[in-house]
């Protein structure tokens, strides 16, 4: 049994009428090496059960405080059952891709049941070519991109030939926390709030001129700097680059609705304008996202003079672990990020000029990063009362995207492994996730993950303000032949014969 921390109860109290705080992603399956030809619910629900005990998040639900007077506790479920999460359709023909991205986009705007385990995995057939779909949501107070992807691959199999998983030892599940112990728990917080408030207050301003929204405050950096100096913080810090965001059709207030476009472009392309250009996947990424939303922008005839300012999510979860739910534990669940807040250069419009402007920025935005404290995201949130934020997140999200404030979008790389996967014996021939949309976070969220030698694309609108999703993907791979374009023949033309050693999307800023 824990408790939520200050970012995971966020994740709650931001849902809405019009706000469905879930990450999720689409497995494409080829089911030829599956050894009945097909992947069934029944075959799915059985692999579930036989590894749950890698994935306790799955298993785990959560148990409110009365009133909302504290943040929730995530307990076992003793009456758990996988099968319960797990839906299985078929498309109709043609089964094509946009047929299918409509689909998952319906599913994708509803909200899950918080009464239960927050995940569900929709099994969807009659893709074109044969191709099964496999969509799945969890809630993000539940997990951030890496420990997501690192469940993904501790359920699936690094072959057609199932693995064999040690079975877990018996465990009594835990109780949930009686109605007293919550009570004291809340009373307990509601003394020390103060303090905690005063803490978090003292550290977020030390980095308020990197904060979005706050940072466009008057005086902001001579705050942060005072406060550095009133603390004896005697961090050299980089000043950040101006933050004003621009208004454009993607920030306003959202609706329920939600729109779906993905596609895949090859890794080792990526990698080649990153080498020829002397910068990181990760930056090539960004740039293909800057060139997209400008070509956007410009065919709705509103670019704006000023680039747009996205944020992007940095993992501060160490690498290379395993889920240590082996033993039953806890360890991947919640959240461990924070955010870089950087310039998109979508005002310069020679695309070499934008990829060295995107470059300069992502590395601006990455030195402060790594001097500035990490926590800031989680310091904001544990300012307010948990009662406080719950009822008052959703309104103030609401005003902050009619006023145009917080950020244009959410640009995020996940990394994924290099090697192929399958399931039930398919094998996964993409995996496309998808992130969240909110009236303060922008209409559009760009997510890719690497796998199997792609970067797969998932894009998320909110089809009121972007209706035309597929023309985003369309604009992101025009953008990457743009790359290439300009790139030396000699190099454009170089055969990639060996495994590249350069850093994976995804790539974590050192500490």
């Amino acid at each position: 049994m824990r408790q939520l921390t200050a970012l995971d109860a966020q994740f709650l109290s931001v849902e809405s009428a019009t706000t469905a705080a879930h990450v999720a992603g689409i497995a494409i399956l080829d089911p030829a090496t599956a050894p009945s030809g097909t992947v069934t619910r029944r075959c799915l629900v059985a692999l579930l059960r036989e590894r749950l005990h890698l994935a306790p998040v799955l298993r785990m639900r959560l148990a409110d405080v009365p009133f909302g007077l504290d943040r929730p506790y995530w307990i076992d479920d003793a009456g758990f059952d996988p099968g319960d999460h797990v839906f299985e359709t078929t498309l109709p023909a043609p089964g094509d891709d946009r047929l299918l991205a409509a689909h998952v986009a319906r599913i994708h705007a509803r909200r899950l049941d918080r009464g239960r385990p927050l995940w569900e995995a929709h099994l969807i057939h009659g893709l074109a070519g044969g191709r099964i779909a496999l969509y799945t949501k969890v809630h993000h107070c539940a997990i951030d991109g890496v420990s997501g992807s690192e469940i993904l691959t501790s359920i699936l199999d690094p072959s057609p030939e199932p693995r064999l998983v040690e079975a877990p030892p018996e465990e009594r599940p835990e109780r949930a926390p009686g109605l007293i112990a919550m009570l004291a728990g809340a009373l307990t917080r509601s003394i020390v709030q103060p303090v905690e408030t005063l803490c978090s207050l003292a550290r977020a301003a030390a980095d308020m001129d990197a904060i979005p929204v706050v940072s466009g405050l008057p005086d902001a950096r001579l705050v942060a700097q005072a406060t550095r100096a009133l603390t004896g913080d005697s961090r050299p810090l980089p000043d950040s680059p101006p933050l004003a965001v621009p208004r454009t059709p993607f920030n306003g207030p959202i609706s329920a609705e939600r729109g779906l476009a993905f596609a895949s472009v090859p890794l080792a392309e990526v990698r080649r304008v990153g080498r020829a250009f002397g910068m990181s996947p990760n930056d090539v990424v960004m740039t293909l996202c800057s060139s997209a939303l400008r070509r956007w922008l410009l065919a709705h005839d509103a670019l704006p003079d000023r680039p747009l300012v996205a944020a992007v999510p940095v993992a501060l979860r160490p690498s290379g672990g395993s889920p240590r739910g082996s033993s039953g534990g806890d360890g991947m669940v919640g959240n461990q990020i924070s955010a870089m807040i950087t310039s998109l250069a979508t005002d310069v419009a020679c695309p070499r000029e934008r990829l060295t402007a995107v470059r300069s920025a992502m590395a601006a935005a990455k030195r402060r990063f790594v001097l500035s404290r990490r926590s800031w995201l989680n310091d904001l949130c544990a300012m307010v009362p948990s009662p406080l934020s719950t009822l008052a997140t959703p309104a103030v999200f609401r005003l902050a995207g009619a006023a145009g404030a917080g950020v244009n979008l959410i640009v995020s790389n996940v990394p994924g492994p290099r090697r192929p996967l399958y399931l039930c014996g398919a094998r996964m021939l993409a995996y496309h996730p998808m992130s969240v949309v909110t009236d303060a976070t922008g209409a559009i969220s760009i997510t890719c993950a690497s796998y199997d030698g792609r970067l797969d694309f998932g894009v998320v609108t909110c089809p009121t303000r972007v209706p035309d999703v597929w023309s985003v993907i369309d604009h992101l791979t025009g953008a990457l032949d743009e790359l290439l374009a300009l790139l030396p023949a000699e190099t454009a033309e170089a055969v990639e014969d060996a495994e590249d050693a350069s850093p994976q999307v995804g790539e974590k800023v050192p500490a």
